[in-house]
C-alpha cells in the first residue's frame, strides 16, 4: 500500500507525536527520519498520507497529527514491539503470587495501571454454571412453561418462563429431548454457544424457546455476571488530550460508572486470541472514540475465563503497553491456575 519511503515517514511522524504530543513538521521528519530527503519532497509525502486518510493537520498548525487509521497501519504494520525489562517482569511475578483470586485479579488492575500510567482494567472470571444432567418443559397454559434443570450434583431449579408463542406438547417434547441427548453432562454456556450452531437439527421454530429457556437458566444457576475491577483512572485526568475535552472526559467517565458497554466490550476481547487492540471508533463505544483499549485473555487450566487491559489514549506507547498487557495476562493465568490447585 505504501512504498518504503513513506512507511519510514510515517513511522517517524507516530513515533515523534507519540513521545512529544506535538504536530509533527516536514523538517522535523527530515531530521529524525534519516532519509535524505528535501523538504518539498517530504511536503508531497506527508500530503499523500493525508489524502490516504493516515494523517491529518490540526488547524493551528502546520505540522500533522496521526489519524485513527494511521494508528491501525502503524500498529498491523510498522509497529515493532519492544520486550519487556527484565525488573517489570520481575516486578509483576511478586504482585502476582499465588493468593487469593480476587487479590491476584486487584493487583493486576493496578499493576497495568502503574506501568502505563494510563487505567488498568481486569474482566473478573465468569462464574462457571455447574453442568446440566437433564432438563423437561411442562406446559401449565398457552403462554406459561415450567423449565425444570437437574444439574449433576441433584440440585433441581424450576423456573416459569413466557415464551414468545404457545409450544405444543410435542414441541416441548423435541425441545427437551434434543437438549437432553447432545447436552447432557455440559454446562449452561456451552449449550448456549453450540445450540446456535445445531439448532437447524430440531423440527420446527424453536428458537425462542431456546433462548428464553437459557436466559432462565442462567438467572436459575448464577451463570455469567462478570464484573470488572478497574484502577488508575485518575491517571486519565492527567492527559492532555482527555482534559481539553471535559464533555468527552465526563463521557469517559460515565462509561466507567456504567460499566455494561464496558463490560460487553471486554468480554467480547476474552473470547479473541492474544492481544486484541480497539483504536478510536473501533470499540464500538462512542466515549472511546479518542482512546486506545489494548486487551489480552486470561485463563485457569487452560480455559480462558477473563481478560485484562489498558485504557488510554489513541497517542500512547504502544511498543511498550502492548507487551506489559501480554505478559500480565500469562502470569495472571499462571497465578490462578497455581492457586486453583492449592
Amino acid at each position: 500500500m505504501l512504498d518504503e519511503r513513506s512507511r519510514t515517514l510515517l513511522k517517524t511522524l507516530i513515533e515523534r507525536y507519540i513521545a512529544d504530543g506535538q504536530p509533527v513538521g516536514s523538517r522535523a521528519l527530515s531530521k529524525y527520519s534519516g532519509l535524505e530527503l528535501s523538504a518539498a519532497t517530504v511536503r508531497n509525502v506527508m500530503a499523500d498520507l493525508e489524502e490516504i486518510g493516515f494523517i491529518t493537520s490540526p488547524h493551528t498548525s502546520a505540522g500533522r497529527i496521526p489519524t485513527p487509521r494511521g494508528y491501525r497501519f502503524f500498529v498491523d504494520s510498522l509497529l515493532t514491539v519492544q520486550p519487556l525489562e527484565r525488573d517489570k517482569i520481575e516486578a509483576i511475578e511478586v504482585r502476582l503470587h499465588p493468593s487469593s483470586s480476587q487479590q491476584l485479579i486487584s493487583n493486576a488492575s493496578q499493576l497495568l495501571s502503574g506501568l502505563t500510567h494510563f487505567a488498568g482494567v481486569v474482566l473478573t472470571p465468569r462464574r462457571v454454571s455447574p453442568h446440566i444432567r437433564q432438563i423437561e418443559f411442562v406446559a401449565l397454559s398457552e403462554t406459561r412453561i415450567l423449565l425444570i434443570i437437574v444439574t449433576g450434583d441433584g440440585d433441581v431449579q424450576n423456573r416459569i418462563i413466557n415464551p414468545d408463542r404457545p409450544y405444543s406438547a410435542s414441541e416441548l417434547a423435541t425441545a427437551a429431548n434434543y437438549l437432553n441427548r447432545y447436552f447432557a453432562g455440559h454446562d449452561l454456556e456451552e449449550i448456549r454457544r453450540n445450540v446456535k450452531d445445531e439448532v437447524t437439527r430440531l423440527r420446527g421454530d424453536l428458537h425462542g424457546l431456546m433462548a428464553v429457556a437459557l436466559a432462565a437458566g442462567d438467572e436459575a444457576l448464577g451463570a455469567g455476571g462478570s464484573e470488572y475491577i478497574l484502577s488508575g483512572e485518575r491517571n486519565l485526568l492527567d492527559i492532555e488530550e482527555f482534559t481539553s475535552n471535559m464533555k468527552r472526559l465526563r463521557e469517559l467517565f460515565d462509561l466507567f460508572e456504567h460499566r455494561t458497554a464496558l463490560l460487553q466490550l471486554l468480554d467480547l476481547s476474552s473470547r479473541a486470541d492474544g492481544v486484541q487492540i480497539f483504536i478510536g471508533g473501533e470499540s464500538g463505544l462512542a466515549p472511546l472514540d479518542e482512546c486506545s483499549v489494548v486487551t489480552a485473555p486470561y485463563e485457569v487450566d487452560g480455559r480462558i475465563v477473563g481478560s485484562v487491559g489498558v485504557i488510554g489514549p489513541t497517542r500512547m506507547a504502544y511498543e511498550r503497553v502492548i507487551p506489559i498487557v501480554d505478559i500480565t495476562a500469562r502470569l495472571l493465568s499462571s497465578a490462578l491456575t497455581q492457586q486453583a490447585h492449592s
